[in-house]
């Protein structure tokens, strides 16, 4: 067979596993629940999909995903508008693309089976967590973290396979700024990894003015340009952010995050049995290998460090970097795992180049090789899979509202975005914090859903199980004119507009400044903008 032949034979194998494992990924992701944190992503891509690229108005929590989760749910909406699949399908893309991207770090230097067992290698150690159903929530739900490891294995690859060219330093100071525009943990994970390994292989080579001596003055600068971007969008109108919890604990309490870091980092692999794991105590030991194939990855680095490859010490500094600054955090508590999300695609790239060699000698063992690692990747694939897919569970509420002509209204913040989401925004339910006499939410919310002027709310949305009760809803807005059951939720209709009685802006954090922000512009008027449903920003 001709090479290029080969190559191409190659080439379409390679994407036949990709659009297998994306199909996976998919079954998977649609077998569990959207809640409203993912809803409230998809909500902003579907703002970013109608011209609202700066989703002026929004105040999102401490890691936006502006740069990669939000874009993918944009796209993913455009081809099959908002809604519970387009919604599942970006999560499945956003885990595939990591997936990728661990693989591609993995078979640098591979050749024929072992190339294949590497990526074997790769998608079992990410494959094992799903096999329980919290864990499918973190990493196949929402963004929640994960996806910011793309921007930290893409920005290793380029050091790995291009560290000499021209383009390398400017595409990777783009790479980190972007991914720190969508969550600060590149900040602290990446940046530091990256500048760390290239000063130290400048140093430790005698050439400070050499290809490694550049990466990490570009890793460097990338963290004032994103600052200095970051200001420009706010200038311009753009969305503010919750400030991260960037603050060290006492001392005191560093044993005991030690403890709690070494927990999540055993949940984060899949290695403890839960009551929705599947495959049960075997479940959890093929969480349990993994996590020691990778901490075995790990030790073979440090040991040999000096021989080490620039990728193997890019991923052996991020892991070390993530679980130090988390431990010395004020952040750790049980079951609390997005933080560290990026250890796990980590750890698979280290697991597989330490598990496989690069060359596998022999029909017998490679055979045997590509069979086994077959085996482990398909087994915690498959078992979850198996999970018949959810109906979600307020689409029937979006549906009777639909058909009752009630098209705006308010509910707490469980069940708002995700009523506005099975609905395709057909039916706006915008959140309300009622822990502090119904206010409008600090964060996950745009801020102009809850201008009275713009916007009519005729009915609430309470919780016949008690978590938002309908007694709290009447206390603060009087007895409403109707209510009705529906499902598991209680509609309470009104005849007047309740946004009148959410308070003033100045009494709404972010509100006041939002108006100041409108007052300012030329005429106290905003460049009009297309909002869905075809609301247009206008004078305030």
């Amino acid at each position: 067979m001709r090479p290029a032949v080969r190559r191409w034979w190659a080439a379409a194998g390679w994407v036949s596993g990709g659009l297998v494992l994306f199909a996976f990924f998919l079954r998977i992701s649609l077998g569990s629940v959207m809640d409203s944190d993912g809803a409230n992503n998809a909500l902003q891509a579907w703002d970013m999909l109608h011209g609202h690229v700066l989703l002026h108005g929004w105040v999102i929590g401490d890691a936006t995903f502006y740069a990669f989760e939000l874009p993918l749910n944009a796209i993913t909406e455009l081809l099959f508008g908002m809604g519970n699949l387009a919604v599942h399908m970006a999560s499945a893309l956003t885990y595939l693309i990591v997936t990728v991207l661990a693989a591609a770090l993995a078979v640098t230097g591979s050749r024929g089976p072992a190339r294949f067992a590497r990526c074997a290698v790769v998608v079992a150690v990410l494959a094992a967590p799903l096999l329980t159903g919290s864990s499918v929530m973190l990493l196949l739900e929402q963004p929640d973290h994960i996806g910011t490891s793309a921007f930290v294995l893409a920005s290793f690859l380029l050091i790995d396979r291009a560290p000499g060219r021209r383009f390398t330093a400017p595409l990777l100071c783009l790479i980190l700024c972007a991914g720190q525009l969508s969550d600060l943990t590149v900040r602290y994970v990446a940046v530091p990894a990256v500048v760390a390994v290239c000063a130290y292989r400048a140093l430790a080579a005698r050439r400070l003015r050499s290809a490694d001596a550049v990466l990490a003055l570009a890793a460097a600068a990338s963290v004032p340009l994103e600052s200095l971007i970051r200001a420009a969008m706010l200038h311009l109108g753009a969305f503010w952010m919750v400030p991260p919890q960037a603050r060290l604990s006492p001392v005191r309490l560093w044993p005991h995050h030690a403890a709690v870091t070494w927990l999540n980092v055993r949940i984060l692999f899949g290695s403890i049995a839960a009551s929705d794991t599947r495959l049960g105590r075997v479940g959890a030991a093929f969480g349990l290998i993994c996590l020691l194939a990778a901490g075995f990855g790990l030790g073979r680095v440090v040991w040999t460090w000096r021989r080490a490859s620039r990728a193997e010490q890019l991923l052996c500094a991020a892991i070390i970097f993530n679980l130090g600054t988390y431990l010395i955090s004020v952040i750790p508590l049980p079951v609390h795992t997005r933080e560290i999300a990026a250890v796990l695609p980590c750890g698979a790239v280290l697991a597989a180049r330490a598990c496989v060699p690069a060359r596998i000698s022999g029909t017998v063992p490679a055979g045997l090789a590509v069979a086994v690692t077959a085996l482990a990747a398909l087994v915690p694939l498959a078992a979850p899979a198996t999970q018949p897919p959810l109906t979600p569970g307020p689409l029937p509420l979006a549906a009777w509202l639909e058909a009752h002509g009630l098209t705006y209204g308010i509910a707490g913040y469980w069940d708002a975005s995700v009523i506005t989401l099975q609905s395709g925004d057909r039916v706006q339910v915008r959140a309300v914090d009622i822990y502090n006499n119904i206010l409008v939410p600090r964060w996950e919310a745009n801020l102009l859903w809850y201008t009275a002027s713009r916007h009519d709310a005729r009915f609430v949305v309470a919780d016949r199980d008690g978590r938002y009760p309908a007694a709290v809803f009447e206390k603060r807005f009087g007895k409403p004119v109707a209510v009705y059951s529906v499902a598991s939720w209680l509609v309470l209709v009104y005849r007047t507009n309740l946004l009148w009685q959410l308070g003033h802006y100045a009494d709404q954090p972010g509100l006041n400044q939002l108006a100041r922000h409108e007052r300012a512009s030329p005429a106290g008027v905003r460049p009009a903008v297309a909002w869905p449903g075809g609301l247009q920003a206008g004078p305030w």
